[in-house]
């Protein structure tokens, strides 16, 4: 018989799955082994470990539920989809498929749009940095474009002149809404100075205001913010419409909308927490539609979702290549995905599953990736049974930020999988040294 491997005795309290947590909930170490019927421990080995894994039923299902909300709450609604939150070719695509319009923030996101297929006239263009040619490009293609600074609206001016056209433009506003106030973008209300940039843009005759954005923030869970968000912007139109003569095609109440992820400083989980679809649209639409308008003469709604929609439909397949006991007492295991590749850990309580039947014993664990670098900590503190080197854990809910803001540091990136009706598509193949260091140059006189 085989030596066993030896591991010194140590006293520890462990839970028994079913007992309660401070939320009444149950400790549970029910294994989660499909992803859309699919084995986990077979998708890992036919694709590697760490792997993201897409479920396209549920993305197109957040879409339609969505839109549904606020379609049937506001005459003439368009959801913009942001492509800073996940901007696989992939994802974008699907979501066009079913009907929503792309929002970026550089040129480099507008390209994706438009190699997909994107016309002009269905991209926002956002963001505090646009260079002269993407602007040129955006306004030749009819795309709308909200303006952030009154730099950039002295190029559009010169750009006006260029074309030999009137340009029509949106301008972004930021209000005391939050804490702390979203002030790096758009111009404030309160201090006068949005009024002063329609005034100016009117009175040049080389713009048009036809737009207003505002974005309150990220992960808003607190309605009162949306509602403060439509009521400024409603009371900021109704301004400048009576004393300049301004008539709006649009406003454009961003997004931020909120995940069932848990902040790491939030008491209750998220799942309590977040706001529903129908909650959001109603927060925004029923003060929108208080300006008494005919619902033929309303301005056209867009929101700007990321997080809302493809967040949940992402889950990550992560192994266990390592376990210890820390000075403490409390249990380690290392995976082989870091923060890299999950950077909203800063911020978020990932909640864990496990793939293996594990036993029903639950212990608190210490999640570290694979990295090393000390703060590389994917859970603090997490009630988990017995895991083993080699065995799988998932965490559900990755696929807001976490792939458009991973590094390349130390790991190659793994691939990106998407799951339709049972069939796997690649959608981003793992990453090699070559496809990393495709960039470089050595130059001879460094060579050795």
């Amino acid at each position: 018989m085989p030596k066993q491997k030896y591991i010194k005795p140590i006293i520890i309290r462990h839970a028994s799955a079913g007992m309660a947590n401070k939320f009444g909930r149950p400790l549970t170490a029910i294994p989660t082994q499909r992803i859309e019927g699919i084995q986990i421990q077979e998708l890992a080995a036919n694709y590697g470990s760490p792997l993201f894994v897409l479920s396209v039923r549920e993305l197109r299902q957040r879409y339609r539920e969505l839109h549904r909300a606020f379609a049937n709450r506001y005459p003439n609604f368009q959801i913009a989809y942001s492509y800073k939150t996940n901007y696989l070719k992939s994802v974008c695509s699907i979501l066009h498929q079913e009907g929503a319009w792309a929002e970026v923030v550089s040129g480099f996101e507008y390209d994706i749009a438009r190699d997909l297929g994107m016309p002009g006239n269905q991209i926002i263009f956002n963001g505090p940095y646009k260079k002269r040619d993407e602007l040129k490009r955006a306004f030749i293609d009819g795309a709308i474009v909200n303006i952030d600074n009154y730099d950039e609206l002295n190029v559009i001016e010169s750009l006006a002149d260029e074309l030999g056209k009137t340009l029509e433009i949106g301008v972004r506003l930021n209000m005391n809404l939050n804490n702390p106030p979203w002030y790096k973008f758009g111009f404030n209300v309160e201090s006068g100075q949005a009024y002063d940039v329609v005034r100016r843009a009117q009175s040049s005759g080389k713009v048009k205001v036809v737009g207003l954005h505002i974005h309150a923030g990220t992960y808003i869970d607190d309605l009162t913010i949306y509602q403060k968000a439509a009521a400024g912007i409603l009371q900021f139109y109704q301004s400048i419409r009576n004393q300049l003569g301004v008539t709006l095609k649009y406003w454009d109440l961003g997004g931020g909308f909120a995940s069932r992820n848990t902040l790491h400083w939030a008491y209750l989980p998220g799942e309590q927490t977040c706001p529903s679809y129908s909650q959001y649209a109603d927060a925004i639409s029923s003060t929108l539609m208080s300006i008494g308008l005919p619902p033929n003469e309303m301005p056209r709604l867009f929101i700007e979702p990321g997080r809302a929609l493809v967040d949940e439909p992402f889950s990550l397949i992560t192994k266990v290549v390592a376990e210890k006991r820390l000075p403490s007492g409390q249990r380690a295991v290392i995976l082989d995905a870091g923060m890299n590749i999950l950077s909203s850990v800063q911020w978020y309580k990932y909640g864990i599953q496990t793939v293996q039947d594990s036993g029903t014993m639950v212990e608190d664990t210490v999640l570290y990736g694979g990295l090393c670098m000390n703060i590389d900590v994917l859970n603090a503190n997490v009630s988990l049974p017995q895991v083993r080197f080699g065995e799988y854990l998932l965490i559900p809910h990755v696929g807001a930020y976490n792939l458009s803001q991973s590094w390349q540091f130390i790991f190659l990136k793994p691939a990106v999988i998407a799951i339709e009706d049972g069939e796997v598509k690649v959608i981003k193949r793992a990453e090699t040294r070559e496809i990393v260091q495709a960039a470089e140059e050595l130059p001879d006189d460094f060579r050795f």
